[in-house]
């Protein structure tokens, strides 16, 4: 029950994610790429830029918040899905690429805060 509850909210925040996301100008190409080597959650156009987007929300600040939660670890199955994810869309190779970091996290009245990281780390 818990792990469907998690899985709920992740894809809200996906959801709200990538309208907010849309709203500041980048396009969706797709939700959920899935592969052996890992996720991306979103995968969006910022004008000619492939951008492979991890979402992040926490419930408060404490740990460290959202944006903290992606360690080196999760960086690194991020360019592997990413590397997986151009060789099966060749249409994209010719395109710059970068990864960014999408938390989000209610302030004291509930309302949702972004806090958005381009470029937040380097693939290979």
């Amino acid at each position: 029950m818990r792990r469907w509850i998690n899985n709920n909210r992740g894809e809200r925040a996906e959801a709200r994610a990538s309208q907010w996301l849309c709203q500041q100008g980048l396009t969706l190409e797709t939700r959920n790429f899935r592969c052996r080597q890992g996720e991306i959650d979103l995968v969006m156009l910022d004008r000619d830029t492939l951008v492979f987007v991890e979402v992040r929300w926490r419930n408060s600040r404490h740990f460290g918040g959202a944006l903290a939660s992606v360690d080196h670890h999760k960086q690194q199955r991020l360019i592997k899905a990413a590397q997986h994810y151009l060789a099966r869309h060749p249409q994209h190779h010719h395109r710059p690429c970068r990864f960014d970091v999408l938390g989000q996290e209610p302030d004291d009245g509930g309302t949702v805060r972004y806090q958005w990281i381009q470029n937040a780390f380097y693939g290979e």
